[in-house]
């Protein structure tokens, strides 16, 4: 028997109606808690529940790079993507559903995303562990962090669980920056994002994971004071977000090495 999300590989309509006619849309996210400002879905059909992400349809490209991600690491806190379904209103993509709350960067102090940079350092510290053990993987097989922020990440509160979503922008290999002003948070971005022409290479990506630890441990600062590490942590955090990539760690090998061994001191 077909199922009618999972084997089916193109609609003529808008999203919508066509997944509330197939199952019972739980949730539906917006402007307001995605950037991109398309709107994406819960979705329950039958016993599971699938997170269906809308796409507008000039960035297409960037749903099969995002195919090509998933089926190359097939890492445990990955989000499953079952598949992408062509629609004249832009791609979907389906992905099954986690649960948790994205940690997107919010001034709201009630958020998901200050209440998990409140959580202890212990805690903070084994999600990076592993979002790190993702992004090293990911550099084996050949790809570049790019949009990479923290509402890339859900987080089970009650479970202790983390789950990376949204890789549509990542590059395979070492590439240009053909865009000038690259898509994602200025928070996360590393200089050579805002470069015409500039290399993006994994010393890219460890700029990137630096600035993770610099949000979700510090005050988005590079400041010793409000880290919440130790000094070994810290110095391997300020060496992967310098501005000259030379100076950073060449590849995430070498960064996620670096950070392990400061976490064993």
């Amino acid at each position: 028997m077909s199922h009618p999300l999972l084997d089916v590989d193109r609609i003529d309509g808008p999203p919508g109606p066509f997944l509330t006619s197939i199952g019972e849309v739980f949730a539906r996210f917006g402007m307001h808690t995605q950037d991109s400002g398309n709107e994406s879905y819960g979705l329950h059909i039958g016993d599971r529940r699938f997170f269906v992400k809308t796409t507008d349809p000039d960035v297409e490209v960037y749903c099969d790079h995002s195919a090509r991600v998933y089926a190359s690491c097939p890492h445990p806190i990955l989000t499953k993507l079952h598949r992408i379904v062509e629609c004249a209103h832009g791609p979907m993509l389906i992905y099954e559903w986690v649960n948790g709350k994205l940690l997107r960067g919010s001034g709201d102090p009630q958020s998901p995303h200050e209440r998990f940079r409140q959580l202890p350092v212990a805690e903070i510290l084994a999600v990076l562990d592993t979002v790190y053990d993702l992004h090293d993987q990911l550099a084996t097989r050949g790809w570049i962090a790019v949009d990479f922020y923290d509402g890339c990440l859900i987080y089970d509160f009650d479970h202790r669980e983390i789950h990376v979503v949204d890789l549509d922008h990542y590059r395979h290999g070492p590439s240009r920056n053909d865009m000038g002003r690259m898509f994602g948070s200025s928070r996360f971005m590393a200089p050579e994002e805002y470069e015409l022409d500039a290399v993006l290479d994994e010393r890219t990506t460890t700029f990137t994971m630096g600035r993770a630890a610099a949000i979700f441990l510090s005050d988005n600062s590079l400041e010793r004071a409000p880290f919440r590490g130790d000094d070994a942590l810290y110095e391997v955090v300020t060496r992967a977000c310098r501005d000259n990539p030379d100076e950073r760690y060449p590849t995430m090998k070498d960064f996620f090495t670096a950070w392990q061994e400061a976490r064993q001191q």
